[in-house]
């Protein structure tokens, strides 16, 4: 059986004598070349911000693949699965932050999870910004990795208001998913139910049962999500639960059934049908089709 699929912390990048950062900053370039045996596919426990700021190459992210293009930006939320092929020439601006590097300044325990960037139900992991905003983010940047090398006093509540002004810089920048007749209060709404999804996608698969949580009918919140994102609430938790189902399947210690068992299916048939009749193949032909090289 194949290895587990590797999860990397800040402390393996780094090493045991630093391991009480909770933020690297770093060009990318230096993370290339002394972590270049990581390309293959991982997960992060940690957030993770890259800059291109030039170079070329491949890279996936839940199994969406992109091809790296100067001033593009990718960020990726802890458990997301990843792997890339980038040139030599690649370079850019990288930040490794936990979670708790900014929620324990906040009273607000969702503080990260709260802007767009790291949404897994209806964000992109990938925004190409114009030249004039890049430059702007890439000074803060260059700002940070130079706060980072240099540290000293207060340093970290520097590198934690820089970082909150690029997550902020970056969500102003990003696309929304949602259509521009969205009033506020139904972009709350829909953010509530990914957040309910996130935590209950496991063993709630209903619209109802969301709609229940969330105090309004099924109707409603299946018109609601038609309406801001032009899909049904069940295509919604579907399209979670079929993710889920692929980054377990990329993990070739588990067995189908068990994936099966983890994620409340009735039995191993009913799992594979669901997937078959949704992603056009079985678990075992996807998983066969994971463990080929990126293709050129």
């Amino acid at each position: 059986m194949a290895k587990k699929m590797p999860t990397y912390s800040i402390c393996n990048l780094l090493g045991a004598d630093r391991c009480m950062t909770e933020i690297v900053v770093m060009r990318l370039r230096h993370f290339l070349d002394h972590h270049g045996d990581i390309r293959f596919p991982h997960r992060h426990n940690f957030y993770q911000i890259v800059l291109f700021t030039e170079g070329g190459g491949r890279h996936s992210i839940d199994f969406q693949r992109f091809d790296v293009r100067p001033h593009e930006v990718y960020y990726m939320a802890p458990g997301q699965i990843h792997t890339w092929e980038f040139d030599d020439k690649t370079d850019g601006f990288l930040i490794n932050f936990n979670e708790s590097f900014l929620t324990s300044a906040h009273h607000n325990p969702h503080f990260v999870r709260d802007f767009p960037l790291f949404n897994t139900i209806s964000g992109s992991p990938v925004n190409t910004l114009d030249l004039a905003c890049c430059g702007e983010l890439a000074q803060v940047f260059r700002q940070m990795l130079e706060e980072f090398d240099k540290g000293g006093e207060f340093s970290q509540e520097i590198l934690r208001g820089m970082l909150t002004i690029i997550l902020a810089k970056l969500s102003r920048a990003a696309p929304s998913p949602f259509r521009e007749n969205a009033s506020r209060h139904h972009l709350e709404l829909i953010r509530q139910f990914e957040k309910l999804i996130e935590r209950h996608f496991r063993e709630k698969r209903l619209p109802r049962e969301y709609a229940e949580m969330m105090y309004i009918t099924p109707n409603h919140l299946n018109a609601l999500t038609n309406q801001v994102l032009g899909k049904s609430a069940g295509e919604m938790i579907r399209e979670r639960v079929l993710l889920e189902a692929k980054r377990l399947l990329s993990n070739s210690d588990l067995m189908v059934g068990q994936i099966a068992e983890s994620l409340h299916f009735e039995d191993y048939a009913y799992f594979t049908r669901f997937f078959k009749k949704y992603l056009g193949a079985t678990p075992e032909g996807f998983r066969a089709l994971q463990a080929q090289p990126m293709a050129s």
